[in-house]
């Protein structure tokens, strides 16, 4: 397999989990805090990492004896896309909560004597930027939260990104230094390598120069393993050449068989161990470690001489299977976590929808807020628990997740400031009428009085909420106030009913006096005089308990009518028959007389029909809808019962004058 493949794979790995280090780092306060976007990679990141690209493939050798296995190997090999240690582990860098904390830190390791890792490094410049963009949006969301208009925020400067800036460029001074020793190295590699190719040359220019110089050439071997790195460019050809000249040295070597088998003896089994070696990588639960140590083997076997011409074939074979079952384990792991990935992107597009389907202008109260509020905590909570989406879309989702939350938050603030200052505005309206019932609870007018609480607790009641801290406080003044004075209003009305309650029995007995008279044998006016005393008392006898009074009056004024009723015929009976034995005088006396009687009844019987009908025509207008009007249309009533009685009296005196001028004389 083509180790520079590999080390750029592992390369890319390190810096491409950025984007999942800013998430959790966003996600570690992903409550009510809202975060802000991640500053994009810089191009001067992209160059450090291709520089560490290069500067590991320095390290990749091509074996001539290997061609055959670098083959079989690239072809069950991750696609160079696939980014392999993108998927490692790695623990989450705790980052500073202000950018006074990321400058402190990024000054604590440009003075380490280490180079600094590149992911702190860039986790660090990530937070810095993240939390300015934060400052800016709280700032303006309060500019026009007084007021002002969005498009007329300016932000205010940032004082402190020159100090960040300070300490960013000693950190990249140190890694530049670092590199350029790191270069220098290998140029210096290079060369003693060289050197190394130049007298493996000369030593095999002759088998007996070969033969010689054996201990000379293992030496040179090993000087050879040590002196790594060397510039990429030159890694290959260098390695080529290196092949070449060993295998023209053992062409010339003319060792005895017993030494050549030791070598050949010792090659084998060391190429053996690295076949059992990567025959239990199959079992390595890590897939990942598993492909890095593989890695690891093959720079070895290849780093091996050669076995007997009849067991390389053999060996090879046997290394080849094992590396193919550890790289076919590798690839499905990263098409498994391809599909997985594409799964978690599912399921966070779901939080997100749901999120942003939450209509913020159908929430009215405070506890709307609150339970909305618990919601989108759950809901990042489980954010948290689903692993990485694809690398393309793994910023992207987050950014649309961020800002759903920042949006909901934001709206949240804003009603709750208005809320205070409707709360702040509610407590001066209940706390002025706590004075105005405070001012009213003395007070003896009752009725009135009484009247006016009534209203001021229907306008407490129309005022909304105050602050909690007040509320039960206020409520209580409030109402104290009120049950003070309504506790002083019943008291009076206690002695109250028990004078209604002797009206009441008073009122009965002239009840049972009336009724009395109607079986009395007393002459009329004698009954007149007592009714008008009784009637007299019962006006002069106050209110009775209210729940009596409909019932009692009812009584009296059919005891009345009925009384009424009974003198008005007795005293119209006599007036009758006196008429009539008058009427007998009369006539004996002369006709003439009684004829102008009869013209004087006739029109007085004309003159009462004609007030009756104007008193059945005022009745049809008139209403019971008051208390005054009921006892008018009463009286009303009864007189209209007199003039009836009386236009009957009229009608039986003109009927007993024509009886008498038609009956024959004596």
């Amino acid at each position: 397999m083509d180790s520079q493949e590999t080390l750029k794979t592992g390369e890319n790995a390190e810096t491409s989990a950025t984007p999942e280090v800013k998430e959790t780092a966003d996600m570690q306060n992903a409550t009510e805090v809202k975060d802000m976007p991640e500053q994009p990679e810089s191009q001067e990141t992209k160059e450090e990492q291709a520089e560490a690209v290069s500067e590991e493939a320095g390290t990749t050798p091509a074996d001539p004896e290997m061609q055959a296995e670098t083959e079989t190997t690239a072809d069950t090999e991750t696609p160079e896309k696939t980014n392999a240690s993108e998927y490692t582990e790695t623990q989450a860098i705790p980052m500073p909560q202000t950018q006074e904390e990321v400058i402190a830190r990024l000054k604590e390791l440009a003075r380490a004597d280490a180079v600094p890792e590149r992911q702190e490094t860039e986790a660090l410049k990530q937070a810095f930027y993240k939390i300015h963009k934060a400052n800016v949006a709280a700032a303006q969301a309060e500019f026009v939260a007084n007021g002002g208009a969005p498009e007329d925020f300016l932000p205010a400067p940032n004082t402190l990104e020159d100090d960040f800036k300070a300490a960013m460029n000693v950190i990249k001074q140190k890694r530049a230094e670092l590199q350029a020793e790191q270069e220098q190295q290998k140029e210096e590699n290079l060369q003693k390598k060289q050197a190394i190719l130049e007298r493996i040359k000369a030593m095999s220019a002759t088998p007996e120069e070969a033969n010689q110089a054996y201990k000379e050439f293992k030496e040179l071997q090993a000087q050879w393993k040590e002196l790594n790195p060397v510039p990429a460019e030159k890694a290959n050809e260098l390695w080529k050449t290196y092949q070449l000249y060993v295998e023209q040295y053992y062409d010339q070597l003319k060792l005895n068989n017993e030494f050549r088998e030791y070598d050949f003896k010792k090659n084998l089994e060391i190429k053996t161990r690295l076949c059992e070696a990567a025959e239990k990588l199959s079992e390595e639960p890590d897939v990942i470690a598993a492909f890095q140590k593989l890695q690891a083997l093959h720079q070895e076997y290849k780093e091996t001489g050669p076995v007997a011409k009849e067991l390389r074939e053999e060996i090879w074979a046997r290394f080849k299977a094992a590396s193919t079952v550890v790289n076919k384990r590798h690839q499905q792991h990263f098409e498994e976590l391809k599909q997985k990935e594409g799964e978690n992107l599912q399921k966070k597009t779901a939080l997100c929808e749901k999120i942003e389907a939450i209509d913020l202008t159908a929430i009215k109260t405070a506890a709307e807020w609150e339970s909305h509020t618990k919601e989108i905590i759950e809901l990042q909570k489980e954010w948290r628990t689903i692993g990485f989406a694809p690398q393309k879309m793994n910023v992207k989702i987050f950014e649309r997740f961020r800002t759903s939350c920042d949006k909901f938050f934001t709206e949240k603030a804003a009603f709750f400031k208005r809320l205070k200052e409707e709360q702040a505005s509610n407590l001066a309206k209940k706390t002025a009428l706590c004075e105005q019932v405070e001012a009213l609870k003395e007070s003896t007018d009752w009725k009135a009085t009484a009247d006016k609480l009534v209203q001021i607790q229907k306008e407490w009641k129309a005022i909304g909420s105050i602050p909690k801290k007040y509320s039960e406080s206020l409520w209580q003044r409030f109402i104290g106030a009120c049950d003070y004075f309504f506790e002083q209003k019943n008291k009076n009305s206690a002695s109250q009913r028990s004078e209604e309650k002797e009206n009441l029995r008073k009122k009965e007995e002239i009840i049972e006096k009336l009724k009395a008279l109607l079986n009395a044998d007393e002459e009329n006016g004698d009954k007149q005089e007592t009714v008008r005393t009784l009637m007299k008392e019962w006006n002069e006898t106050g209110f009775v308990p209210f729940k009596d009074k409909d019932r009692i009056y009812k009584i009296y004024h059919e005891t009345v009518d009925e009384l009424f009723k009974a003198l008005n015929m007795s005293a119209a009976r006599r007036r009758l028959d006196n008429f009539k034995s008058n009427l007998k005088n009369e006539m004996k006396e002369g006709a003439q007389g009684v004829s102008r009687e009869r013209e004087r009844l006739m029109r007085a019987y004309e003159a009462k029909r004609n007030e009756i009908k104007t008193y059945e025509n005022n009745l049809g207008f008139l209403t019971c809808s008051s208390k005054k009007g009921s006892s008018l249309l009463d009286e009303m009533k009864k007189k209209m019962e007199r003039l009836k009685d009386e236009l009957n009296l009229l009608g039986e005196k003109i009927a007993a004058i024509d009886k008498e001028m038609s009956a024959p004389a004596e």
